[in-house]
Parts: C-alpha cells; structure tokens; sequence
C-alpha cells in the first residue's frame, strides 16, 4: 500500500515510523523539517506544501491508497485533504486539534469518523486521549479498560499488590468467575499470552476479558473495584481536561478542575456546570495541600507539558493520592513514568496509531484495542465458513493468540476450549503485536 504522509512533525515520524515496514511511505513537508529520525527510515521525501497540486502531483497522489494530513495546522490538513480529492481517489485522514472543526466538517464518532465532506476520517488526538483517561477513570483501580459489543464485554487491566490474592498462584488455581479470561500478563516489560500453570508475581500486569457483570465481580474479588470513584482533580483545564471533566459531571462525579490562566478558567467556569474551578499552579505543593488533594479518589494530570504533568503527579502521590493518570505526549515517557511511581501514563499517539491501524486493515479485520503501548492487540474477526462446528481446543490457533468473546448475534459467549465455533460468529481475539500477522493468515479462506 502506498501512503503520503503530509506533515514531518513527531506525529508524523511515529506514523512512517510505524508503517515504513509494510507500506510505501512518501513524507510531504518543507525541507528544514527533514530530521535525522526521517533519514533514518526507508521513505521517500518531497519538499513542499502538501495542499498545494503540484506537490501532490510530485509525490504520485494518483496512485497513492492513503494521504495522512497530520501537520501542525488543522487548516492545512482540510486543504491538502480536499486538493488530493480532485485528482484522486485516494482515502483521506485528516487530523484536526480544534473542536470547531470537530462539528463543522460533520464528523460523527458513531460513524466511525466518516465525513459527508471529501474527507474520509477525521482524527481529533485530544478526543481520542480523553476517552482513554475517561475510561480508565471510572474503572477503580484500572490500569487499562476497553469495552466491547456495545458495553456488554469488556477488557480490563490490573497490576497484582504484593498482598494479592493472586500472588504466587496458578492461574488455574485462582478461581475466576464464569465468563471471565485471563488473556494477557505483562511481566518486566514482556507481554505474553498465559497458560493455566502460570504462576503470577507481584508487580505483573494481568489483562483479563470477559461479559460486563463478571468484570465486575473479579474486580470485586482481587482488585476491589467496590471502591467507586466519587470524586477527582483533573489539573491542566485545555481541551483534554474540560472534555474529561464535562464526562465526569455526566456520571456525577465530583470534579474539581485546576488551571494557571485566569482567562481559561473564566471560559471554564462559563462551560462546566458542576466542577469546581480552581486558579493556580498544579505544581504549588501547598495549594494542593489547601484544596485537600490527598483526599481525592484520583488525580489526572493532562497539561501540555510532560515535565510539568510528572511533578504535579509525583507531588499528588507524595501526598498520599492512591491513584494518579498522568497525559505524556512522548511515547519513550510512558514507561520512565510508570517506573517512578505514576500508577497509568497515557500517550495519545498509540490511540492515533490504532486508528489509523484500523483505518489501514483488511476490511474483514478490525482492531478493537490495543494494550501496553501496542505490545498486545484485540482483534475482531468474522468466523470463515471452514471452521463451523469445530471445537475452539481443535482450531490450533496460532501461538500468543487466545480467543476471548464470541458475539453470536446478541449473546455473548466467553469460550471454553469445547465451545464449537459457528460461520457468521464475530470473534473477539487478543494477541501480541508480533503475532498478529500470522493470526490474520490463519482466518484467512
């Protein structure tokens, strides 16, 4: 497949970064944004204004499969989007930051992004990271959480305390609730898919997936997630943290917001309904200690400043805060902040990546979800006719591949290794990135 890419920003590297591999990727931008980090992958690269038709025409837009617009100005990004349009049949991605553009080009998120404008997808980075936070938010205790076939399944994610009930135990041993998997175990930075004589340790991240009411019920058992989020201090009050507060109000979620700019927090003041707006500095340990930061149920620090968003975390745990989310624009943070005791570091670009990712497949093969920054992917897929009435132990998937739900029109099943597999089944599959490939291949007719 052939992607132009317009825009030699950090987004833009982590794309061609992420792509180069399989795909044919041209870069568009001006020269001076050509860094080392470019030459350093198997692309090409043309110099000059990617909405402008000669530059397009330069980089073959005719026969290009893909245009991603991701510079740093939305209008830019509509116009090179629109141009390529008139003189080819290429998908457009657009990438917009304000939420006026949001509205106005028609985007709709139940339509998966489709525009009634010659613009195929739009992605809003800002909107994407604060359902991320959101989700895992409301999940007590959550590192991660995704919810599939319309909520009645999800996939959560836990790191095992030291006092766990699961620690130093078998996974068969530990007696999980009907219609609950064990899919996925993140241990020293390692993904892998377990088996029933996997012994769990302290410090291991266990991914698990099952219908709705079992989550509930596991997190109950090992992760006490009884204990509901009730009230939360989001600090940074931009886009990211007024969408986020805006869906804390909406579950009644006691919110209070902190802001440096007195203008902003004006303009906030005027869009919340319920939070409560504090103007100051969410480094100023003793205004934290003012407005009670340690008695929150969780703090989210989602600045635009990754340095300023560690300090204000690590002042929050230093004051007892027993979970802290932390927004990091650079991906190599995600995990340096973890390592200092940020208990959920969330990078927009690996849900960027997933969309696009998505937006790149078969049209047979949807990524629901990815989990540890890429390391592990749910995937559905439609159950080819080859397989009907064959038992799931039968199937010899291949290895780091298991299959976590079958939605068979509206019930869900969580499977057992003598679950038979129905043509017309929608397979919900978690595997590792590496082994995705292969698992694709295997569904195959």
């Amino acid at each position: 497949m052939k992607i132009i890419i317009y825009g030699a920003n950090e987004i833009g590297c982590i794309i061609a970064a992420e792509f180069f591999e399989d795909h044919d990727i041209i870069m568009i931008d001006q020269e001076k944004n050509r860094t080392d980090a470019f030459n350093k992958l198997d692309i090409g690269f043309v110099a000059g204004n990617g909405s402008c038709l000669p530059t397009l025409k330069e980089a073959q837009i005719e026969d290009a499969d893909v245009l991603i617009a991701c510079t740093d100005y939305d209008e830019a990004n509509i116009v090179a989007c629109l141009t390529a349009k008139k003189i080819s049949d290429v998908k457009t991605i657009c990438f917009i930051s304000k939420e006026e553009y949001h509205t106005s080009i028609g985007c709709k998120r139940s339509s998966e992004y489709f525009c009634d404008l010659d613009i195929d997808y739009i992605i809003w980075p800002e909107e994407l990271l604060m359902q991320e936070i959101f989700r895992i938010v409301t999940v007590a205790k959550a590192l991660d959480a995704e919810h599939f076939a319309d909520g009645k399944a999800r996939l959560l994610e836990y790191k095992i305390q030291e006092n766990s009930l699961l620690a130093d135990k078998k996974i068969k041993e530990c007696n999980f609730p009907e219609d609950s998997l064990l899919v996925g175990v993140t241990r020293s930075g390692e993904l892998f898919i377990p088996n029933g004589d996997t012994i769990l340790l302290k410090d291991d991240k266990v991914i698990c997936m099952g219908t709705s009411s079992s989550l509930d019920i596991l997190a109950g058992r090992f992760f006490h997630e009884k204990e509901l989020v009730k009230n939360a201090a989001i600090i940074g009050g931009g886009t990211v943290g007024m969408m986020l507060a805006k869906n804390l109000e909406k579950l009644k979620i006691k919110t209070k917001v902190f802001e440096k700019s007195e203008k902003r927090c004006e303009f906030l003041a005027s869009e919340l309904q319920h939070s409560l707006i504090i103007n100051g500095d969410g480094t100023n340990i003793q205004l934290l200690n003012e407005e009670g930061i340690e008695d929150f149920d969780v703090v989210i620090s989602v600045t635009n400043n990754d340095e300023k968003n560690l300090l204000c975390s690590l002042l929050a745990k230093q004051a007892g805060v027993k979970r802290v989310v932390t927004r990091v624009s650079s991906n190599t943070n995600v995990n340096l902040f973890e390592k200092v005791g940020i208990d959920v570091a969330i990078s927009s670009n690996i849900a960027v990546i997933k969309e696009i990712r998505n937006n790149l497949n078969e049209n047979d093969v949807d990524i629901l979800a990815t989990v540890e920054q890429g390391m592990g992917e749910v995937l559905e897929l439609d159950a080819p006719q080859k397989f009907h009435g064959q038992k799931i132990m039968d199937l010899k998937l291949p290895p780091g591949a298991i299959i976590g739900i079958i939605q068979r029109r509206n019930k869900i099943i969580i499977p057992k290794g003598n679950t038979l597999i129905m043509s017309g089944d929608a397979l919900i599959i978690f595997t590792t990135r590496s082994n995705s490939q292969e698992l694709k291949k295997f569904f195959k007719v």
